[in-house]
């Protein structure tokens, strides 16, 4: 069971989570319980009680208390007079993330130990666990159900590893054979999930912290960390970093002995809470410390643990562009302030990296669609592009000038597509081009004019949203300057 393909693990301090990983590589049952050791079944009120005194919230992005989920799932079934059904959220469909698909190859009995837990406290009628469909995880988590008895049915369903797959109600939905999309409505999973029954749902570092926490008992779990925020985070450092890693380190950990132990080179911004974050600057980064608390002092967010610093050595704003074109292509299509909105928010943002004056377009791109969508996908776009252009305003400046920051786009945020044998990019033979300038009358969403009237475009792999519109501005090239080209052809 290859797990070559997750970044390293390691920790700060004595590893709870992570513990064996070292030894181990990955933990089957029996190595899981050397290191680990049993706990005892708990009840409703007992599990309540425990994710009440311990903290804990959701580890997925959004941080909803535990506990006041699994008492609107009691109060449903009562309701309802229906059994509940135990959902584990594994899917991690954020390109830069890799903490769930961690824990998943290398200690998944932590995560099938804390949904069995919930499911013997609520009498469930079934365990669901959802993971993405590349693969990673997926052995280990088969192995290690084949390994133990759960305390009802348990199935593992694969989701297509997209960005939106793994929002709630997309799961839910793709459990239930519909398309893996979110709601058009806003429906809770804890009065109508799975098959139509209240539904427990949360993800994979949540149910194995909730099986840590069983062990341990609240005392002890909550002497690591800080009070308001107690025992450990699992983070994903990646970007710029030199040692890129996944790592277990106690809240209240200093932001910069995580970043500084994994080499990365900071430069002027870090991305926090991954694609739906928000950046920082490298001053505020030097501040901070590892906790929702710590980061919303400098308007940020922990989301799901992710640290991208986007370094020196790139064009920051070409990265953000490719990034904003990537989550708009992301969109489920299915409201208008996405399916039309996001587009919009893409070009005003891919202009201002290639030297147009858009910023005003951006801020009204994002506006029209912040709290407007069927899901938290327009919100969390026009967050990231905001910040972004906020953080990085000298490069703005730079590229506004016609100067540039003299910088190519080297991918330093991570796009599934970018590594697709069909992601092609745009190249200009300039013996060829007269400056028609028909090409961006055609697709103005990737070619401006420069000040010569030539065109201008990011040096990097099309989105495949984008693609038609660079074909049809290949088309009309009069002097066949313009072609689209393989990047491993490009490379020989």
């Amino acid at each position: 069971m290859s797990t070559a393909q997750v970044p390293p693990v390691t920790s700060i301090g004595v590893p709870r989570i992570t513990a064996g990983f070292d030894e181990y590589g990955r933990l089957d049952l029996q190595a899981h319980q050397e290191v680990h050791g049993g706990f005892a079944a708990l009840s409703s009120g007992e599990l309540i009680g425990l994710a009440d005194r311990i903290e804990l919230r959701g580890r997925g992005g959004a941080g909803f208390p535990f506990a006041r989920k699994v008492r609107a799932v009691i109060d449903s079934c009562k309701r309802q007079d229906l059994p509940p059904v135990i959902v584990v959220n594994a899917t991690e469909g954020e390109p830069p993330s890799w903490k769930d698909k961690s824990i998943l190859t290398r200690g998944p009995h932590l995560i099938l130990d804390g949904a069995a837990l919930a499911a013997a406290a609520l009498d469930a009628e079934e365990i669901v666990i959802g993971i993405a469909d590349d693969g990673i995880g997926q052995n280990s988590l088969t192995a290690a159900l084949a390994e133990r008895k759960m305390p009802c049915p348990t199935r593992i369903v694969t989701v297509p590893h997209r960005f939106i797959s793994g929002e709630g109600g997309a799961l839910v939905r793709g459990i239930n054979g519909e398309a893996h999309i979110p709601p058009g409505r806003k429906v809770r999973s804890s009065d109508n999930g799975v098959m139509g029954l209240p539904t427990l749902l949360s993800n994979a570092e949540t149910y194995s912290q909730l099986a840590i926490a069983a062990r341990l008992g609240p005392w002890e779990y909550n002497s690591v960390g800080i009070p308001e925020e107690p025992g450990t985070v699992m983070l994903t450092v990646g970007g710029s970093a030199t040692a890129p890693a996944v790592v277990e380190a106690p809240s209240g950990t200093p932001l910069m002995d995580v970043l500084t132990m994994c080499g990365a080179d900071i430069g002027p911004g870090l991305l926090v809470g991954g694609y739906h974050g928000k950046w920082i600057s490298a001053e505020q980064a030097a501040t901070v410390t590892i906790s929702r608390k710590g980061f919303a002092k400098v308007g940020g967010t922990l989301g799901a643990g992710m640290l991208i610093p986007i370094g020196s050595k790139t064009c920051a704003l070409g990265e953000v562009a490719q990034v904003v074109q990537y989550l708009a292509g992301e969109s489920a299509g299915q409201c208008g302030p996405c399916r039309l909105g996001l587009p919009d928010l893409a070009r005003a943002v891919t202009l201002v990296s290639l030297g147009g004056s858009a910023l005003e377009q951006v801020r009204q791109a994002a506006g029209l669609v912040k709290g407007r969508g069927a899901c938290s996908h327009p919100d969390g776009t026009s967050r990231f592009a905001l910040s972004a252009l906020e953080v990085f305003h000298k490069d703005v400046e730079a590229h506004a000038n016609g100067e540039g920051c003299g910088k190519q786009v080297r991918g330093i945020l991570p796009l599934p597509y970018t590594a697709e044998k069909g992601a092609r990019r745009l190249a200009l033979d300039w013996s060829r081009c007269d400056g028609h300038g028909l090409c961006s009358a055609v697709a103005p969403e990737i070619i401006r004019l420069d000040h010569n009237g030539f065109p201008a475009f990011p040096q990097t792999p099309l989105p495949p949203w984008l693609e038609d519109g660079a074909r049809k501005a290949v088309n009309v090239c009069p002097a066949l300057a313009l072609r689209l080209i393989d990047p491993a052809a490009a490379a020989h």
